[in-house]
């Protein structure tokens, strides 16, 4: 059984705001492999928006050619927005280390859910964002929902006659 939802997050205007202010992203738990979503995420803001995309993961050296920091201390910059992808039980941490830099938007990915980050977060300052993709939003509002197939012009589920 799920736990009942009942942290409200920023509306649609809200996001667009954050998205709008937004100059730097730190990808946390960027992966080097193309089938995951990080990657995805990455190769769509690096080709379609005008963020600044800072990858962060311990374990790896260098993604799309650019190079990986260990943790968002590592960063040259402080990100306005750190882009999570990481298990639930990491974010508590990862929030810590997100106050910690001075970033101004926590922004966990489709999927994941973490109300005490979320309410740590507001308590101390931070915008935060949950169960949403960054690319998807940004897209959302910008036009780019027919890249990748997001907008494929079907309006119905049912599959084409032969």
């Amino acid at each position: 059984m799920t736990a009942q939802r009942t942290w409200v997050g920023p509306t649609a205007p809200e996001r667009l705001a954050i998205l709008r202010r937004t100059r730097s992203v730190a990808i946390v738990g960027a992966s080097d492999n193309p089938s995951r979503a990080s990657f995805f995420v990455a190769t769509y803001l690096l080709s379609s928006s005008p963020y600044d995309v800072y990858f962060v993961n311990p374990r790896a050296k260098e993604i799309l050619g650019r190079p990986v920091y260990a943790s968002l201390a590592d960063l040259p910059v402080v990100p306005d927005v750190v882009d999570v992808f990481r298990r639930h039980d990491d974010l508590p941490g990862v929030l810590d280390e997100t106050l910690a830099v001075g970033a101004r938007t926590l922004w966990l990915q489709l999927g994941s859910w973490h109300e005490d980050v979320a309410r740590r977060g507001e308590e101390a300052g931070l915008e935060v964002v949950m169960d949403r993709c960054l690319k998807i939003e940004h897209a959302r509002f910008h036009g780019g929902l027919h890249l990748a197939g997001f907008n494929t012009g079907v309006i119905d589920s049912r599959r084409p006659r032969r």
